[in-house]
């Protein structure tokens, strides 16, 4: 498969797009299928609003279930403790420090790893993509919502 094509993701994150893959295949793919049987029983379709809620929930969990087999089928998963080396790439944890002279820690992870209070930032946010790639010491510059933010890097890790 080509590189383009693959979606870099930690561990952890790969095994819960998996978890949730079989939650949906094995527990609510067959209690919407239950629920559009007891609705059809109701009698006329067209005016049968638990049927057509029913029926609108399975196309949101189909929808759901296709992009993770997707979203699985084209992970590389990424152990950041065999990574090694001076530049900042995927899984790295990098210590930035701020205007104000405020250190932050960041692990730069894939989109479905994100989540600001751990502090795990997609490699595809904008402070993610200043840091790939770049080394202790580099000064990057960032656009946010609430304008330019400049930062120091000032360690990394593979942990």
């Amino acid at each position: 498969m080509p590189q383009a094509d693959r979606a870099p993701m930690l561990l952890a994150g790969f095994e819960a797009l998996r978890e949730e893959l079989k939650r949906l295949k094995t527990i609510e793919r067959p209690a919407v299928i239950r629920a559009i049987e007891v609705a059809r029983e109701h009698g006329d379709l067209s005016e049968n609003a638990e049927y057509h809620a029913a029926k609108e929930n399975q196309g949101l969990i189909e929808a759901r279930v296709l992009d993770l087999e997707a979203s699985v089928s084209r992970a590389e998963v990424i152990d950041p403790k065999t990574l090694s080396g001076d530049t900042v790439v995927f899984g790295a944890t990098v210590t930035v420090v701020d205007e104000a002279n405020k250190k932050f820690a960041y692990q730069i992870v894939g989109r479905f790893e994100t989540d600001v209070k751990l502090r795990r930032i997609s490699n595809s946010s904008p402070l993610g993509r200043a840091l790939i790639g770049r080394r202790v010491g580099d000064e990057i510059e960032v656009e946010t919502p609430s304008g330019e933010k400049f930062y120091e890097i000032v360690k990394l890790e593979f942990v």
